[in-house]
C-alpha cells in the first residue's frame, strides 16, 4: 500500500513555520527565540531538509553602521571602545584634513578590523568643484591613508551623496551611499536618531551618522544593544554592497 503521509507533513511543516512567523510579528514569540522555535518545528516535523531550508530562510538580517568626517579626536576613541567590548565592526569615512594628529586612532581602525574610506579632504561636493581639484581630494585623502595603515583605500563616500559615475573611473573607488539617514549631525539628540533607526531599519540598512558628536556615539552603541537583541547583525559595508 502507498504511503501518503509525508506530502501531508510538509504541508504542515510549512504553515507551522508560517504560523511561528505570525506569532512573531505579533510579538507572542520572543524575536530572539524565533529562531530556535523555528529550527525545531522544523527538524521535529520535517526533517533535516527543512531545517536546512528555514536556516537559508532565516539568516540574521544584515546592518552597517557607517559614520563620516573623522576621526574625531574628542569621540572616535570612545565609540572604537564601544564597539571594541560588543563585537562589532563598522565603516569609517575619513577626511583627509582630520587625519593630521589622530593617526593612532587610524591605526586602531584598522587594526581592529574596521573598515576605513575616503570622505575627500576638506569635505567638498565633488560635482561642484573641476575633475581635476575633485580628483585630487580623493586621492591626497587615499594616499595619506595609506601612509598611516600600509592599505589603499577602495571604497568612497562622496559628501551630501554627490558622485559623477565618470569619477570611478578617474580614481577605481566604489562610492558607498546610505538607506537610513539619522540626521545626527542636526539633532544631536540620542531619541532622536535611536528612533528614526527603529522606524526605519530593515536587511541590509546603511546607517549613516558621524563619529564628532556625544550624542552619535551613545546613540550609536544603544542601537547596537537594542538590536543585536532583536537578531541583527552588524557588518562593514562592504558586505552589503557587493555582489
Amino acid at each position: 500500500m502507498k504511503k501518503t503521509h509525508r506530502p501531508y507533513c510538509k504541508d504542515i511543516a510549512v504553515w507551522t513555520l508560517i504560523l511561528l512567523l505570525i506569532f512573531s510579528s505579533l510579538g507572542w514569540i520572543h524575536k530572539k527565540g524565533l529562531r530556535e522555535s523555528v529550527d525545531t518545528a522544523a527538524r521535529v516535523i520535517a526533517g533535516e531538509g527543512m531545517l536546512k531550508l528555514v536556516q537559508d530562510t532565516l539568516d540574521p538580517p544584515l546592518v552597517a553602521l557607517t559614520f563620516d568626517d573623522g576621526p574625531s579626536k574628542k569621540y572616535t576613541a570612545e565609540l572604537l571602545d564601544g564597539l571594541k567590548k560588543r563585537n562589532v565592526k563598522a565603516s569609517f569615512f575619513l577626511l583627509g584634513k582630520s587625519l593630521e594628529g589622530n593617526e593612532a586612532l587610524v591605526k586602531r581602525m584598522h587594526r581592529e578590523g574596521h573598515l576605513i574610506g575616503n570622505h575627500t579632504f576638506h569635505h567638498v561636493q565633488l560635482d561642484r568643484i573641476p575633475e581635476k581639484q575633485a580628483k585630487e581630494e580623493i586621492l591626497r585623502t587615499n594616499n595619506r591613508i595609506y601612509e598611516i595603515t600600509g592599505e589603499y583605500p577602495v571604497y568612497m563616500r562622496p559628501p551630501y551623496g554627490a558622485w559623477n559615475k565618470e569619477m570611478e573611473l578617474q580614481v577605481e573607488m566604489i562610492p558607498v551611499f546610505w538607506n537610513i539617514d539619522t540626521l545626527d549631525w542636526k539633532t544631536q539628540n540620542v531619541d532622536s536618531i535611536i528612533r528614526i533607526v527603529r522606524e526605519n531599519v530593515k536587511n541590509g540598512s546603511i546607517l549613516l551618522m558621524h563619529d564628532e558628536y556625544a550624542a552619535t556615539v551613545e546613540a550609536a552603541l544603544k542601537i547596537v544593544d537594542e538590536l543585536t537583541e532583536e537578531g541583527c547583525r552588524f557588518v562593514t559595508v562592504d558586505r552589503l554592497i557587493l555582489p
